[in-house]
């Protein structure tokens, strides 16, 4: 192991903050560097969050897209994808069914829908607070700030919004007409309104580099963010980056790893895409400073056409199965199932 190696995990250790440079360290490990920045990595998580996995039932209502992201199945140029759209009721009768399985958060997720008026997702958030006793977080894309507004003040909690590149060159290319700039100055946005903020970014991008990755974990300290989702770039045939290398899942536990180490209160999903590239990625992510999981409980019906990579596992599965399997993992890797909503310790807004 590298003699600089050890003294920034040292660093890391006593709560020392890391620099960009000793990220870059980090995310580099090789061999038994790994296996040391893991386990510290899963020391930091239970330190400060304890043991429990949080499960996050996502419901992924409408994969409908004004973007035309290069790396996104659900890009608006994507003629072989068959669309659809859930509609209110079957969106709130899949919210019951998450609480009643476990999930103390239902996430909303789909692609950029205009059908979706501020006005009806607000009107959504307020039906499943009403109706169940969960968190709800919302996906849904960049919006003007009156939206977020308006849907803060229904009741969502939290809001997921990826910057998915801290270079503003490579996010330019890679999401026409969006910028770095104005996803950051969105992030900022959901902030200053209170809602729990997450962000997060793709990890084996093309054009991307070890130096990028650390700029990625960097921007989200910065921006304080309280959930971070890490995953990585599976290539998808239908888009224009399909014929290039994805992701590997060594790089995305190492980057995930590192982010732990900066962000030890921050909520860091084990991804349904590190499990689609290696089937215990989950596993070995929840041993590498992860604690959510978010089990996907659209109906079989829909989730088949929510393609944003292929091979996406699980696309069969009942929302029971596919909960099931989440609980299944938490106990694999050690942990158990978390009973609280699981809202930020960093910043209490809730």
């Amino acid at each position: 192991m590298r003699s600089d190696f050890g003294d920034i995990l040292k660093r890391a250790k006593d709560g020392i903050e890391l620099s960009k440079e000793e990220l870059i360290v980090l995310i580099s490990a090789e061999g038994k560097e790994c296996e040391e920045l893991f386990q510290l990595a899963d020391q930091v998580r239970r330190r400060y969050l304890g043991d429990g996995v949080h499960l996050r039932g996502i419901i992924e209502f409408s994969n409908h897209c004004v973007r035309n992201c290069l790396f996104c199945g659900l890009r608006r140029n994507n003629r072989d994808l068959p669309r659809y759209r859930m509609e209110p009721g079957e969106i709130i009768r899949s919210a019951r069914k998450a609480s009643g399985l476990g999930s103390k958060t239902i996430v909303l997720q789909s692609g950029e829908d205009e059908n979706y008026t501020a006005e009806a997702l607000a009107e959504l958030v307020y039906q499943i607070k009403k109706e169940t006793d969960v968190a709800v977080t919302l996906s849904v894309g960049d919006r003007p700030r009156e939206d977020y507004e308006l849907m803060r003040e229904a009741g969502a909690d939290r809001y997921l919004l990826k910057h998915e590149t801290c270079d503003p060159v490579l996010f330019a290319r890679l999401k026409p007409g969006a910028s770095l700039a104005g996803r950051v100055e969105e992030l900022k946005w959901l902030g200053e309104l209170g809602f729990q903020v997450g962000s997060g970014n793709m990890v084996g991008l093309p054009g991307q580099t070890v130096e990028t990755l650390a700029g990625d974990i960097i921007l989200m300290r910065e921006l304080k963010v309280e959930m971070a989702g890490i995953g990585p770039f599976i290539p998808n045939s239908q888009t224009p980056l399909g014929s290039y290398p994805g992701g590997t899942l060594e790089l995305t536990l190492k980057t995930l790893a590192a982010a732990r180490l900066v962000l030890p209160l921050v909520h860091l999903p084990a991804t349904t895409a590190v499990r689609t590239i290696h089937p215990l990625g989950r596993e070995r992510a929840l041993r590498g400073g992860a604690n959510v999981i978010m089990p996907n409980m659209t109906p079989p019906v829909y989730r088949t056409n929510y393609l944003l990579y292929p091979g996406k596992t699980g696309l069969a599965d009942t929302p029971e199965k596919s909960f099931a399997e989440a609980v299944k993992a938490v106990a694999d890797a050690g942990c158990k199932v978390a009973t609280g909503y699981g809202h930020s310790l960093a910043y209490a807004k809730n």
